[in-house]
């Protein structure tokens, strides 16, 4: 496997070539000389090699010898006209970069970006960096449990800066406070190793599990054309990121406040603190939320996450740049962006980090104990595909009376909390944060341009309502392992989630080839 194969699809843009191309040689322009007129002293000293070369230095020898002026003439105003348009594009060249590099400078310095986040904020960095006692970072003492799910390979993301953040994460929110779930699998004794290692410095409570090989047979599997079966990717995702739950389930009786969720990402752990206990806080001071994103970047200015992500009103994201969001609908989600808010209403989102309110994955402190813990889960629609991280924001939402005209879901994405997928593009995050308001009129003209958010024919489902609608119906004794018919089917709540296709594990894959791919949906 791929060690991007625990993340979403991503949007990616086209690399750009150019061309190169060369004139002729020509002799006007390469003579300086031949670009003024000469002075009669200046003939009157041409070398023996110019003079045999043009003959005689006077004018009428000059003339009689050069029967061709008249065209050197009209070549020079040609070389003139193109030597004046050139400089003239060059200007207006020079004068549009030098406009916007102004324009972004003037942005940077007088109206950055989400650079000034509520008073709050401030409030807990400073107790953070003008303390070292443990614990310094949580304020109320409120119980956090962390969870990772890991393909690490080479052993460099537990071995690396993700691990070292983790640790300082665990002293910031203090160590009787936490407890710490990693699961990692297939990554081989590299991965293994580094986790042991990382193992033997955390501090806090812990369940670290480290799996050579996941069975794929307990795996739901779908029929696929031809009639073999095959395991959806988001159904292996689902599993891998419950595996890392599973102390909630063996140990009901721990009760966490807090339930944060990490990818394999760099991030600042005082960020962490920032989502956990600073995003969209009431009049006390707490943070009220039923799940709270970060913002992750793949590179400094490319927004990564746009398989999880939908705005308020169910749709997906624009162009993968600031501000994300698309006008479509009310637009709800990119008037938040651009107002700074530090919890854009959506529907869904995950970012790299994510932090839930813990009661949706645990059993209810008093009351019956019915079993109404959420886990993540896959799409079971033989081709429609929704990524677990959106669907498990599906269940812990309230279900809407009318997808277009829902207000506020308790679901907020966090743009003042960024993350990326490496050190270098973390360190650059905050200095090309800074301009992007400038970015807006761009990000609406190209989305609309490019037909984007694409069109999603169950967005405005209501669940429970009866649906008709064309559905692969797997049939073993059909030839081709089933068919495409006309089906009647109940909504569900998740809609708004998905998509066409169906990606499937490569089982048995060969040294360096990806761990899923793309099915081609029948005709």
């Amino acid at each position: 496997m791929s060690s991007r194969l625990l993340h979403p699809d991503e949007y990616e843009l086209d690399m750009r070539s150019s061309i190169d191309s060369q004139g002729t040689f020509n002799l006007d322009e390469a003579d300086f000389e031949s670009q003024t007129i000469p002075s009669r002293s200046k003939l009157l000293h041409q070398t023996p090699l110019l003079s045999r070369f043009f003959g005689s230095t006077s004018p009428s020898g000059y003339r009689r010898l050069n029967p061709s002026k008249p065209f050197v003439k009209a070549s020079k105003r040609s070389n003139c006209h193109r030597y004046c348009l050139n400089r003239r594009i060059c200007f207006y060249l020079q004068s549009f970069f030098g406009i916007i590099i102004a324009l972004v400078l003037l942005s940077s310095i007088f109206t950055p970006s989400y650079t000034r986040p509520p008073s709050h904020y401030n409030t807990l960095r400073d107790a953070v960096s003008s303390s070292t006692t443990p614990g310094r970072g949580n304020p109320r003492n409120e119980k956090i449990f962390i969870a990772a799910s890991l393909y690490d390979r080479g052993g460099n993301i537990a071995g690396g800066e993700w691990g070292k953040r983790v640790l300082k994460l665990i002293e910031l929110l203090g160590e009787e406070n936490v407890h710490l779930s990693v699961y990692e699998n297939d990554s081989g004794s590299a991965g293994a190793g580094a986790l042991l290692d990382l193992e033997t410095q955390i501090p806090c409570n812990k369940s670290i599990v480290f799996e050579d090989n996941l069975d794929l047979d307990s795996l739901q599997s779908v029929t696929v054309p031809g009639g073999s079966k095959r395991i959806r990717r988001i159904e292996y995702l689902a599993e891998v990121r419950n595996r890392a739950l599973q102390p909630l389930n063996a140990h009901p009786e721990m009760k966490f406040d807090k339930l944060l969720y990490l990818n394999d990402i760099i991030f600042d752990p005082v960020d962490a603190l920032h989502l956990l206990f600073s995003t969209h806080v009431d009049n006390d001071g707490i943070a009220q939320y039923r799940a709270a994103c970060a913002v992750d970047f793949i590179n400094p200015f490319k927004f990564y996450d746009t398989y999880a992500t939908r705005d308020l009103q169910g749709y997906g994201i624009g162009l993968p740049f600031f501000p994300w969001f698309s006008t479509a609908g009310n637009g709800s989600s990119r008037k938040d962006v651009l107002a700074e808010s530090d919890a854009v209403r959506v529907r869904s989102c995950w970012g790299g980090m994510v932090a839930f309110d813990a009661r949706f994955f645990q059993l209810p402190k008093a009351g019956p104990k019915r079993d109404h813990r959420l886990r993540f889960r896959a799409s079971h629609d033989a081709y429609w595909e929704a990524s677990e991280c959106c669907l498990i924001h599906a269940d812990i939402q309230d279900v809407p009376i009318n997808p277009e005209e829902i207000v506020d879901t308790g679901i907020y994405m966090n743009p003042f909390v960024r993350v990326a997928y490496d050190s270098r593009t973390l360190s650059w995050l905050n200095l090309t944060r800074r301009p992007e308001r400038l970015y807006s009129l761009i990000h609406n003209l190209i989305s609309h341009l490019a037909a984007m958010p694409h069109f999603n024919p169950r967005r405005t489902e209501v669940p429970g309502q009866r649906v008709s609608e064309s559905s692969w119906i797997p049939d073993e004794n059909h030839d081709r392992g089933g068919s495409f018919q006309e089906a009647k089917r109940i909504a569900s709540n998740d809609g708004f989630c998905g998509r066409r296709g169906l990606q499937v594990i490569v089982e048995d894959r060969k040294e360096g080839e990806a761990g899923w791919e793309s099915l081609q949906i029948p005709t």
